[in-house]
């Protein structure tokens, strides 16, 4: 019987792969703090597991009537941001997958009449850089499986679709760790004022005060394990453009325990702002 080993909520900015100086230049001389983050957390908590597979909730990957799942047996190829092309230009990516996780998450929808999930091994299908940006600091010999952010899904369904998750797991003799791959606030500076607010500090570069206040709510809520509040602070929070609706977060949460998971968040680097958006990286031990 399977089981889900650990999760995490963590960032993909593009700063992540752009060089030292590159990201220093941005910074007032100062390194980005989830750039090491990420790193240790890789070495201090997803290495020591010895998981057989990585479920990523790529919030770059949005579809419309239905969740995808990605199921192929292997990815490999040359990735350049469409987004982004000058940072993430032909960037070489190379993982397996799991395509027996990958369909029973799909099967454990079949008989249900209230969601719908379809696991999808075109090797045509796009991959992204939630996914992309991360296997350089934590890609190990785990097999890597991505999966997308339904534009029409709400709470509620986000968090069905992890608690299939678990249940497609339990199926498997899988040790599975789940990465809800995304940010926090996300709304950006208009083009003008962009390049004025690029360095890290959330309290000058976060696009309100109204949003840095609500990442750090929800940040204090992880850290002691109260995800029940998180739960009923998102129609609060959707006020701050959370990325991906926040649906990274609550599928991994219903994957995790839903409203009833109270597993403590340990932060890796700091509470940092992107471009004017929230960003941190939080691992749960499960």
């Amino acid at each position: 019987m399977g089981a889900i080993v650990g999760a995490a909520l963590v960032s993909h900015v593009p700063t992540l792969v752009m060089p030292e100086d590159d990201r220093r230049a941005l910074n007032g001389g100062l390194d980005t703090t989830l750039f090491q983050g990420l790193h240790d957390l890789r070495t201090q908590k997803l290495a020591p597991l010895d998981a057989d597979t990585v479920v990523v909730i790529d919030t770059h990957w949005f579809t419309t009537i239905e969740h995808l799942v990605a199921s192929h047996n292997v990815r490999q190829g040359l990735y350049t941001s469409e987004e982004l092309p000058r940072g993430m230009a032909q960037v070489p990516y190379n993982f397996r997958g799991d395509p027996e996780l990958a369909n029973a998450w799909a099967t454990a929808a079949d008989q249900r009449e209230d969601t719908w999930i379809t696991a999808v091994d075109d090797p045509y299908l796009p991959v992204h850089y939630p996914t992309i940006n991360l296997l350089p600091f934590l890609q190990g010999n785990e097999r890597w499986v991505s999966a997308g952010i339904c534009q029409t899904a709400e709470p509620e369904d986000f968090l069905l679709f992890g608690e299939l998750l678990a249940q497609a797991v339990a199926t498997t003799d899988r040790r599975v760790v789940v990465l809800a791959s995304g940010g926090l606030s996300h709304r950006f500076w208009p083009l003008k004022q962009f390049r004025e607010h690029e360095g890290a500090d959330p309290d000058l570069h976060l696009r309100t005060p109204e949003a840095a206040a609500a990442d750090r709510h929800v940040l204090s809520c992880l850290a002691r394990g109260d995800h029940a509040s998180v739960l009923d602070f998102v129609p609060e929070f959707a006020k701050h453009a959370p990325e991906g609706f926040f649906g990274h977060y609550l599928t991994m949460l219903g994957a995790i325990g839903g409203r009833d998971c109270t597993l403590a968040g340990q932060q890796f680097g700091s509470y940092e702002a992107v471009a004017g958006t929230g960003q941190a990286h939080v691992w749960f031990d499960v």
